[in-house]
């Protein structure tokens, strides 16, 4: 299994936004070969970024949807940057151990 966490730190007044951006969404990742899940996690505080975290079979099926016309499909018309603050990024992470 391999995970994938986007951390993305959104500015204040954009959660909403956010929020409504993926419950709306294309729904392109599911149908991805080695897509397993994902989650998307609110923070509990305005500091913490909000998480969205997939998992993947393995990696190669994540690297297939990074590089898909899906993905494209999935990411066209971001929101504004003044939704964003500074900081974030992706995270990757094989399992070694679940249960």
């Amino acid at each position: 299994m391999f995970i994938v966490n986007n951390r993305v730190p959104v500015a204040n007044g954009y959660e909403a936004m956010f929020e409504e951006r993926f419950r709306k969404r294309a729904g392109q990742v599911e149908k991805q070969n080695g897509f397993v899940s994902m989650a998307i996690l609110k923070p509990e505080n305005e500091e913490t970024p909000y998480v969205v975290m997939t998992t993947w079979q393995d990696k190669a099926a994540f690297e297939n949807w990074v590089g898909s016309e899906d993905f494209k499909l999935a990411h066209q018309n971001p929101m504004p940057k003044e939704a964003f603050n500074a900081g974030g990024g992706i995270e990757m992470f094989e399992v070694i151990i679940e249960a």
